[in-house]
């Protein structure tokens, strides 16, 4: 759902009034907001490939115009296709304003930095200044795709639509570029959200720092949205040898934590410094703002080493525990069975080389990435 949420950004802006300035804006805009993505094709080459390069340079500050420029040129092409089509068929493109293919562009230019934006709010985060800054930025003020601004965004298209069929019933005159003030309010309604999670976020954080968790000093404290709800909020405070997890209610001033909400760091092994260093590890160790690599032992022994090439392989999991709860859409995302979605496993010979990985259900052997 989350790249449909992309698309109806880029529709709601064309409809601000872009759609004025220029043919062919709404269309344009509509698939720029969407096209950082095309990125999901290096997972074509395996799952290490397509964690790497995901949210890479169609992603960042310095590939933004020129994302903007491949659609306007996919748009040029669509435009002289139809237009051949027409004369093929001797017929005549019913009147609309000239295309202005600079403004094209620079709209196209405003629909991708909303792509990169909206990934920045969200707590998978994106490097805008790669590849001079490799480094990976969050708000963390909404999951990976938020039901709320899905509505918002889609009701803004939808009902101009509607009212758009009831006019034509009753016969009424058609209004030229009908939903401007839908799409207006509802991105103002967007923001509005932002800034109340926002707030929200900082008020988790000043509770969890509040709060006593074990006798440990806290070395980094993190506060992950829950969809719908922003007053919801789970927190995850480390220190030197464990993470303490829990749940932070920010209506009621709540922190709520048990004994089972404590994750130990796991020592590493021969195994997990192997699967560390191999291509998958070291992209998710890059990525992952709270990891937690664990040896879970050989795979005939260990219900996670299903996908082992050989079963006497240590497996090794990989978790970022921004992604260790459960939400409704947990299940949609994760790689089923109950699995926390984003995980990863890397399969270790004896001899400490690497077998395969998997992430998502997706399996390579070494063989094929190597």
């Amino acid at each position: 759902m989350e790249p449909i949420t992309h698309l109806l950004t880029g529709a709601c802006l064309a409809r601000t009034g872009f759609n004025r300035k220029t043919a062919y804006a709404t269309l344009a805009m509509t698939l720029a907001a969407e096209a950082p993505d095309l990125d999901f094709l290096w997972s074509l080459r395996g799952p290490a490939a397509g964690l790497q390069h995901h949210r890479g340079l169609t992603h960042t500050l310095l590939g933004a115009p020129l994302v903007a420029l491949a659609v306007t040129a996919a748009v040029w092409l669509l435009v002289w296709i139809s237009d051949r089509s027409l004369l093929r068929g001797r017929r005549k493109r019913r009147f609309s304003p000239p295309a202005r293919w600079i403004l094209i562009w620079l709209f196209a230019w405003i629909a991708v930095l909303s792509h990169i934006f909206l990934d920045w709010a969200n707590n998978y985060g994106v490097r805008p200044f790669f590849p001079f800054n490799p480094r990976w930025y969050s708000l963390d003020l909404v999951y990976i795709f938020e039901p709320v601004l899905f509505a918002l965004l889609l009701l803004a298209l939808v009902i101009p639509a509607i009212l758009g069929m009831a006019d034509r019933e009753i016969g009424a005159r058609p209004t030229a570029f009908r939903g401007r003030g839908w799409a207006i309010a509802a991105l103002i309604l967007a923001c509005a959200l932002w800034g109340l999670r926002w707030g929200e976020h900082r008020n988790a954080l000043r509770l969890a720092r509040n709060t006593r968790f074990g006798n440990e000093p806290a070395i980094r404290i993190a506060a992950e949205p829950y969809p719908i709800n922003p007053f919801h909020w789970f927190v995850v405070v480390e220190t030197a040898d464990y993470y303490q997890t829990g749940s932070v209610d920010t209506w009621r001033d709540e922190v709520a934590t048990g004994e089972n909400d404590v994750v130990f760091k796991p020592p590493v092994t021969a195994a997990v410094a192997a699967a560390k260093d191999s291509r998958l590890g070291r992209a998710y160790l890059d990525w992952a703002a709270l990891p937690v690599v664990a040896d879970l032992g050989p795979a005939d022994l260990t219900a996670a080493g299903s996908q082992a090439p050989n079963p006497k392989d240590s497996v090794v999991e990989f978790r970022d525990l921004r992604f260790a709860y459960s939400t409704p859409l947990t299940e949609i995302l994760g790689s089923g069975g109950g699995e926390p979605p984003l995980a990863a496993r890397v399969f270790v010979t004896p001899d400490n080389t690497i077998d395969g990985i998997e992430m998502n259900g997706r399996v390579r052997k070494a063989s094929d990435w190597r």
